[in-house]
């Protein structure tokens, strides 16, 4: 869950260096900010969740997603203790109060909370709305009202959290915590889809981490504080305007959930992995459609085999788009020989068997494809025992990726109508892949993948390796 690549954690360390060296060197520096000046820059952060949480909550409900609609209710909740603590501002519309600490205190954390929520399976599953949008009203008018209480009789509320007390404390390594969860959701989102978007929601959650730094430990009218609150406002909009985005592309937002699988990035293969994969992909189904559906099969079947086996984000990625360009040399092949109903000559069977080189030189050809995809591309075909092609690479020499890919490939075949075969039954295409587990297919990902396509009949036993025999020329065109 934690697992993430040095890039991503070196940018979101440097966005929290540098406002934190500046925190920690000038944070107790006296700056001259009026109430009204305070004013406009709570008022401004309450605005940007405001807009967020509408946004979140009408998608949600649209589309009776529970996720979605409990972002919006973060973001309302935040949205109320911004206001309140807004129009505390002593001097501004009221004189000294308690209700200016407490809101400003817990704004944070508690939106922090919120948002955390949504991991909750009971949040993911949930159809009812009704619930979600009264808990929401319920939120925001009590703070609303609680507020309202605190400033007509400033003797209810104490000026708590005093910065730098214990309460203060508590409060922010409470909102430093659940932020620094959120962005752990956020960058494994970002492994997955590469969208800069996603790393942007990372960098506003360590911004929000480091505000409630600034504003709970920081006396009022240092530096710090003001920074606190800046850092507030850029944090709100580095999330806001993603999620805004989200909702205009596709009716919801992922890196605060981070429940984005790598199937859905297979399913969305133009949103998630861009444009030249989209378009390879056209070009082989123009080609071939066959081809194509099988491709697409075998990538979904090659992530979920992934995630089982409880692959770091990244390498689904590449398993993702390894699998959808697997075949892609396959544009190199005529036409009539990927649809001949009969069998292949040699000659032809030769020409076929050429397509993981084509397809490594082709991507190569238009770059930016990573080595690891290269490699799913080059070595589908290759088996444990040295026995594939076009290498004839063995078990020391193939890495999980390529593994998965072979037994995916082979049963997507199996189980598929050709012009050239009718396919064979879920337990057939198994007991084949367990015959020669140990030998052509690694035996995890064969029990993986008949976890996947057969549950309700994965037996739980070790696999034995098989005595070596040679796997059958299946064509997967």
């Amino acid at each position: 869950m934690f697992r993430h690549r040095p890039g991503p954690l070196a940018l979101l360390a440097a966005a929290a260096l540098l406002p934190g060296a500046v925190l920690e060197t000038f944070g107790s520096s006296s700056v001259a900010v009026s109430g009204a000046g305070h004013f406009a820059l709570v008022g401004v952060a309450a605005v940007i969740a405001a807009v967020a949480s509408i946004g979140l909550t009408v998608a949600g409900v649209r589309r009776r997603d529970g996720q979605t609609t409990l972002l919006g209710t973060a973001f309302s909740t935040m949205t109320a203790m911004l206001a309140v603590h807004g129009f505390a501002t002593p001097g501004v519309l009221v004189g000294p109060n308690g209700v200016v600490a407490v809101a400003g205190g817990l704004s944070l954390p508690v939106g922090a909370a919120v948002l955390a929520l949504t991991a909750l399976p009971a949040v993911r599953t949930t159809r009812r709305m009704g619930r979600l949008l009264g808990l929401q009203a319920a939120l925001a008018a009590g703070i609303v009202a609680l507020g309202a209480s605190g400033l007509l009789r400033p003797s209810l509320v104490p000026a708590v959290p005093a910065s730098g007390s214990r309460a203060a404390l508590a409060l922010m390594a409470t909102g430093i915590v659940l932020y620094g969860l959120l962005a752990n959701r956020a960058i494994r989102t970002f492994a997955l889809t590469r969208r800069a978007d996603d790393l942007v929601v990372a960098v506003g959650c360590v911004w929000l981490a480091l505000a409630s730094v600034g504003t709970l430990t920081r006396t009022p009218g240092s530096l710090g504080f003001w920074l606190g609150h800046g850092l507030e406002i850029g944090g709100v909009l580095l999330l806001g305007i993603p999620v805004a985005l989200d909702l205009r592309r596709s009716g919801a937002s992922r890196p605060l959930v981070g429940d984005l699988s790598a199937g859905e990035i297979v399913a969305g293969e133009e949103a998630y992995l861009g444009v030249r994969v989209r378009a390879l992909m056209a070009g082989l189904g123009a080609h071939d459609g066959s081809t194509a559906g099988h491709s697409r099969r075998v990538a979904l079947l090659a992530v979920q085999v992934g995630e089982a086996l409880e692959l770091p984000p990244a390498t689904l990625r590449h398993l993702a788009v390894g699998g959808l360009l697997h075949d892609v040399g396959k544009l190199s092949v005529a036409g009539a020989i990927l649809r001949k109903p009969a069998k292949l000559t040699d000659d032809e069977y030769a020409e076929v068997k050429r397509h993981p080189g084509a397809g490594v030189k082709l991507l190569r050809e238009l770059g930016g494809f990573p080595a690891t995809v290269l490699g799913l591309v080059g070595e589908h075909h290759e088996r444990l025992d040295g026995a594939g092609y076009p290498a004839g690479l063995t078990a020391e020499q193939l890495s999980i990726g390529p593994r998965i890919l072979a037994a995916c490939d082979v049963y997507d075949a199996l189980v598929s109508d050709r012009v050239y075969s009718e396919a064979w039954s879920t337990d057939r295409a198994l007991a084949l892949l367990r015959e020669q587990a140990g030998t052509a297919f690694d035996p995890r990902c064969v029990e993986a993948l008949a976890g996947i396509v057969a549950p309700d009949t994965l037996s739980a036993r070790a696999v034995a390796p098989a005595p070596a025999v040679g796997v059958p020329a299946i064509r997967t065109a």
